[in-house]
């Protein structure tokens, strides 16, 4: 079974759906869409088999940088 869908695109497994994964199981990240940090991000969450989103993602430039 492929770990995440780059896995499964190589083992030509088309009509992959990765677990769910509870969003307390992965960090959301205060990195605004659209920048260097939040695709590192992205390629990270995707190469570890885990949810592109989270929740808790920062979606706006006005979202607080807490």
């Amino acid at each position: 079974m492929p770990k995440s869908v780059l896995d499964a695109i190589k083992m030509g497994v088309w009509d992959f759906e990765p677990e769910d994964t509870p969003q307390h199981h992965y960090e959301s990240t205060r990195a605004l869409p659209g920048t260097m940090e939040k695709i590192r991000t992205l390629e990270e969450r995707l190469s570890n088999g885990l949810p592109l989103w989270h929740e808790a993602d920062r979606l706006y430039y006005e979202d607080s940088a807490e």
